[in-house]
């Protein structure tokens, strides 16, 4: 059993595994420059001594707080939560927290953030404003003084980002539908003006060019953002006669209302309705029929991220700002099938 009078020092851990102060504090700040016998020796003795170093005297001496700010204007998005987790994952393996903040999309809320992770000296950031072109938070941003990786917005800023291929994956999407002789498609898409939605739209109006297909305004849906309740809306798509056929939607909860208000009409995916999903949920795979989706590479984004912001944080070169680009892939499920043939069977009136 482990029994320590008084807590164990850094001095002690040095003593007890037998290497110099400079080796513990390598390993303590997961320093890449360690070997593994010494890192494993290191290791052990804080183990040993029940060790923990003290976060606040570390930061003090370093002048480094070992924390990054992470700022998503929805983490309900369920891309956002899951580009959370891998950020995290990646962050905490080279000794860094990472704080979470909900922007909620509001500009205020999104300056406040940014001013608190200058004010509590966090090491880096990595954000996704819904405001990105307005002046007031380009000049807070400006104003950071701290590394930052702009994730998936056109922001006139001397930070790197990281960037998703949303135009290839929408355009790949209405190329399948084309091909399974869908003429009627309808976008849902939040009324937002950032990067992910403009280039949605000139992903879509694109697909629609190359199939020889008309751009029908009517048919692009505008919800509040990604996660607004979409029900009423579906319902009033679907139910006249001449509706589309294909239906292209966030992969958010308005997913599951698009599936809901379907059901309600009493038509049937894919034979009456296809559906393709913008991100590929969890859910997606598992659902019966599986949905089509447009799946942006996390793992990639994450990367490219990190890797990005722990060179900054390093200071390591080059000085100018860099770029990467997260593919988008799209994946065929059970959701999309052949257009139904005309006259398109009548909705039924959903019970209230």
């Amino acid at each position: 059993m482990k029994h320590h009078a008084k807590r164990a020092s850094i001095k002690d851990v040095a003593a007890f595994a037998g290497v110099s102060l400079g080796s513990v504090s390598r390993v303590i700040n997961k320093a890449g420059n360690v070997g593994d016998e010494v890192r494993a020796r290191v290791e052990r003795a804080m183990r040993e001594l029940d060790y923990s170093p003290d976060q606040t005297a570390q930061a003090l001496r370093s002048r480094s707080s070992r924390t990054v700010g992470c700022m998503f204007t929805d983490v309900a998005n369920p891309l956002y939560a899951r580009l959370y987790q891998t950020f995290e994952t990646k962050l905490h393996k080279a000794g860094y927290m990472v704080l979470l903040a909900n922007s909620l999309n509001d500009l205020q809320r999104e300056r406040e953030i940014l001013s608190m992770f200058q004010s509590r000296r966090m090491d880096g950031a990595i954000v996704a404003p819904g405001h990105e072109r307005d002046p007031a938070l380009l000049e807070t941003m400006d104003k950071l003084g701290l590394p930052v990786v702009v994730l998936d917005r056109d922001m006139d800023v001397a930070h790197d980002r990281v960037l998703f291929d949303h135009l290839r994956g929408l355009h790949d999407a209405v190329q399948h539908l084309a091909a399974l002789q869908h003429r009627d498609v309808a976008l849902l898409i939040a009324d937002v003006p950032n990067r992910p939605m403009r280039r949605r739209l000139e992903g879509f109006k694109a697909g629609l060019e190359s199939a020889g297909l008309a751009f029908r305004p009517e048919r692009v849906v505008r919800l509040g953002s990604s996660t607004s309740p979409a029900y009423d809306e579906v319902l009033r798509l679907l139910r006249p006669a001449d509706r589309p056929t294909a239906l292209i939607t966030p992969g958010t909860s308005v997913l599951a209302d698009a599936l809901n208000a379907a059901e309600a009409l009493g038509l049937q995916v894919p034979r009456d309705l296809s559906i393709v999903s913008l991100g590929d949920p969890d859910f997606a795979r598992h659902h019966r029929p599986s949905i089509t989706s447009i799946a942006i590479d996390h793992e990639i984004a994450a990367e490219a991220g990190v890797d990005m912001l722990l060179k900054r944080m390093r200071g390591e070169p080059p000085a100018q700002p860099r770029e990467a680009m997260a593919p988008a892939r799209f994946v065929a499920r059970e959701s999309t099938g052949p257009a139904p043939t005309l006259p398109l069977r009548r909705a039924r009136t959903p019970r209230p």
